[in-house]
């Protein structure tokens, strides 16, 4: 009799995968050479329309390269409409989120540097998507995508970005020094934050508390010596780290393929394995996400490449255009779209609906209003305010050494902006 019954249910299941893979859906990768944060709310379009609760089965298209692996992440891989709603919406954020950013860069209001992630926000949220508590990250200098994935909020990112008080690191930080739990923030030395990410895995494991670390570099630090350095170590002393290399295809103004001999970068680990991944897919990079989590857990550091491409010039002050034709990014533009693609597959799939899809960007369209006029008109901090927290815990110091002509008392600061 339960024989019967068994029979009859792996029927069933078997008639559900094949509806299910019939689906598919076809894009193509980038040829060219966790959760919301505190205060996000993601039900907005449950309450206009409910969700569908099936499961839908999406094949990721462009298959992963592995090297020195034998297994690779899963290429099939479940999506609910709940997560599905949940990534649209975090894509469509990091995407408004920076042209809010180079709208306040324009006005005159963001000082320094400022780097935009426009076109990887696949990158962002499929491994923001697979992270658990407990685990780490750590990047370079196009951060603001991640900050507002890790938790700050888009108020917290562009007030950071205008130096004001309600800023992620109360404006002290700027483009480059957003940070957030878990989230050890970005670093202004090309690569060094890899240095830092060897040291965040050593202290997880000396520590026991079964976090992996992902330590993000992109294709122009990839041929920095440190991080060489940092694969040696974390192999012989077994880290549970992931080095992330998001390979946009340009380092500054330099093509990937005029610096590095070989460009092929998930095999650069020599000893490490690695994995490539279409950086354009945001289902792809989550399951190579997953994947690295348990095998840092289990066996060590290994490498992944999410292959990726960025519309904007390297910052701010690059136009982007005198070492590329406005045609080759105009053709990513169309075809590999991360959220176009994404789009396509909540569509076909039927897991969302137009309706519901213009609910999520009203949304994320009036949540970045707010934090811009936030950004715009929120107040700096006093210079007495200036050397906060410089030093920890109950710390003896009073006066700040080594500050001339001011006399400034040590203090602590008393609310943590990132939850603003």
């Amino acid at each position: 009799m339960y024989r019967n019954v068994l029979t009859v249910l792996s029927a069933q299941l078997q008639q559900h995968v094949n509806r299910a893979l019939k689906r598919f859906v076809s894009c193509t990768a980038a040829q060219l050479p966790r959760p919301l944060a505190p205060g996000h709310e993601e039900a907005s379009v449950v309450r206009q329309e409910p969700y569908v609760e099936e499961v839908r089965l999406v094949r990721i298209f462009l298959e992963f390269k592995l090297y020195k692996l034998e297994l690779g992440p899963d290429t099939l891989v479940a999506l609910t409409a709940q997560e599905a709603a949940l990534y649209m919406k975090q894509l469509l954020a990091i995407r408004r989120l920076e042209a809010a950013s180079a709208q306040l860069y324009k006005e005159r209001l963001v000082r320094g540097f400022c780097h935009l992630s426009t076109g990887q926000e696949a990158c962002a949220v499929g491994l923001c998507s697979a992270l658990r508590k407990e685990d780490n990250l750590v990047a370079g200098y196009r951060i603001h995508g991640l900050a507002y994935l890790m938790g700050a909020t888009a108020k917290g990112v562009l007030s950071e970005l205008t130096g004001k008080a309600s800023g992620c690191a109360q404006g002290k930080g700027g483009s480059m020094h957003m940070y957030a739990p878990n989230f050890y923030g970005g670093n202004g030395i090309v690569g060094a934050q890899v240095s830092l990410g060897a040291g965040i895995a050593l202290a997880n494991k000396y520590r026991g508390t079964g976090g992996v670390c992902f330590a993000l570099y992109g294709d122009g630090a990839a041929n920095q010596g440190q991080i060489f350095e940092c694969f040696n170590m974390a192999k012989l002393w077994k880290l549970p780290i992931v080095f992330v290399c998001e390979n946009n295809n340009y380092g500054m103004g330099t093509s990937a393929w005029r610096s590095s001999s070989n460009t092929d970068y998930y095999t650069r680990g020599d000893f490490l394995p690695g994995i490539w991944v279409d950086g354009q897919d945001v289902l792809a990079v989550r399951s190579a996400t997953r994947f690295a989590v348990q095998y840092a857990q289990q066996r060590g550091p290994l490498v992944m490449e999410l292959c990726t491409y960025r519309y904007a010039g390297h910052s701010m002050s690059d136009p982007g255009t005198s070492y590329r034709t406005r045609e080759e990014v105009n053709q990513v533009r169309q075809r590999q779209d991360p959220i176009n693609r994404f789009r396509k597959v909540c569509l076909d799939m039927s897991l969302l609906t137009e309706k519901q899809l213009r609910i999520i960007d009203q949304s994320v369209r009036e949540e970045m209003e707010q934090a811009i006029q936030t950004a715009r008109h929120d107040e700096e901090l006093p210079l007495s305010h200036l050397a906060n927290d410089v030093y920890s815990g109950n710390c003896a110091e009073l006066k700040l050494r080594g500050v001339h002509g001011h006399n400034l008392e040590h203090a602590h600061s008393k609310a943590t902006s990132i939850h603003n």
